[in-house]
Order: structure tokens, then sequence, then C-alpha cells
């Protein structure tokens, strides 16, 4: 998935080196955990993952697309189709009501049916009394439910969480983490987990540490299951 990716940020003697010769290779339908400490890299690494950042040196392939051959066009289209992601900070569209939120992506990447898959995906969470709300209507742990409807309504090959839980108390943390790798087992969709919580990282198939900016396991990163 990831070969020789490297990326540094800044200029000069301020230039910070973020990312060092990451080989992660990630196998299809494969839950990986990503742990290590704040500053590690964890963020930046499902950026590249994702397109959302580019590296200096390196491959990216994401569901057999090398991601550097996309212009910015393609790679907001291919990750409307191909990836799905949930932040730790929910990132709704306050103006849009819940059905909105999760059905307007779904319309830009030219679904006809995006409403009634967007309802559907919402009903799965158990939002489907819900549906017309807006965000600032919806508890934290209900808008992060509609961002992860958001995310597996497109059927994406991979699923990337970013401390999906970061924000929830512990029982809202656990209704969704119990949604989001049922999401994955469900669809066969690769789940990369950003976490800082050991126990929640064991559920995955395996764990990735990271610390300043390289991988410290390197020879299971470099596996595939």
């Amino acid at each position: 998935m990831l070969s020789g990716v490297n990326l540094s940020l800044g200029r000069g003697a301020g230039r910070v080196h973020i990312l060092r010769d990451i080989d992660l290779h990630i196998g299809r339908g494969e839950a990986v955990g990503l742990l290590g400490p704040s500053g590690s890299g964890k963020s930046t690494l499902l950026m590249i993952m994702t397109g959302l950042e580019r590296p200096d040196t390196g491959s990216v392939v994401v569901a057999g697309r090398e991601l550097s051959q996309l212009d910015e066009d393609a790679l907001a289209r291919f990750r409307g189709t191909h990836v799905g992601i949930v932040f730790q900070a929910f990132h709704l569209i306050p103006t849009m009501t819940a059905l909105e939120n999760v059905a307007v992506p779904l319309e830009l990447s030219g679904m006809a049916d995006a409403l009634a898959r967007a309802e559907r995906e919402l009903v799965a969470v158990g939002l489907g009394e819900r549906l017309h709300h807006y965000p600032a209507e919806l508890s934290g742990g209900e808008q992060q439910r509609v961002a992860l409807a958001r995310a597996l309504a497109p059927d994406p090959a991979i699923i990337v969480a970013d401390e999906p839980t970061g924000n929830l108390d512990e029982a809202t943390g656990h209704d969704i983490i119990e949604l989001l790798f049922r999401g994955h087992k469900e669809r066969d969709t690769t789940l990369v987990l950003v976490t800082h919580d050991n126990s929640l990282a064991a559920r995955c198939d395996r764990v990735i540490r990271l610390r300043s900016g390289q991988i410290e396991n390197r020879n299971e990163a470099a596996s595939v299951s």
C-alpha cells in the first residue's frame, strides 16, 4: 500500500521530517490499528493514505490505484467512491440535516439513489428518527453516527478512522466502535484505525506502532493478511 513514503513540512532550518521511510502493506478486508504518542505521525499517515496529503517521495496505492497519478479532482472523485473517513471532530455541515450530510457526497459522486442510500445507512446506525435534524440538534454520539453513516454509505474499499471516540464519553464511544467494526466485518472493508487505546487497537487484526515518524515493528508492517 505504502512504499518508501517520506514527508517533510516547513523550510530551511525549520523543516521537520514528519514521516520517514514508511513501508506499510495492508490486506483487503484487514483491520489495522495505528498506535503511537502524540506527534508520532499517525494522523499524517492517514492523510497520506487518503490522498489528502501528498508525500515527498514514495508510492501510495489504494484499491489498486497509484494516488500520485491522480490530480486533485480525480483524487476527490476517488475518495468519494473508495475511501470512507471518520474524524474525531465529526466535520458535519451545520446547515444540512443528517440525511443531507450523508446524501450530498453521494450525489456529488453521481449516485442516482443517494437519498435512499443515505436513509438506509442512517437507519443502520440507529438514527432513523433523526433524519431531518441538524447537527446542532444532535448529541456528540449522534453526530458521530452521522459521520460514520456518511463514511460507510459509498461501500468504500477502505475506512480510515482518526480517534473516532476522542470527543465522546466512554459508553457512547463504545457504541460507535461497535458500529465501526460491524460495518468493517459485514462489508469486508479494510479498516485503518488511529487510537491511543491499546485495548481498542488489540481488536484489530494487526497493530502498527509509530514513533517519531517511523514504524517501530517493521516486520509486522510489511506483512499482508
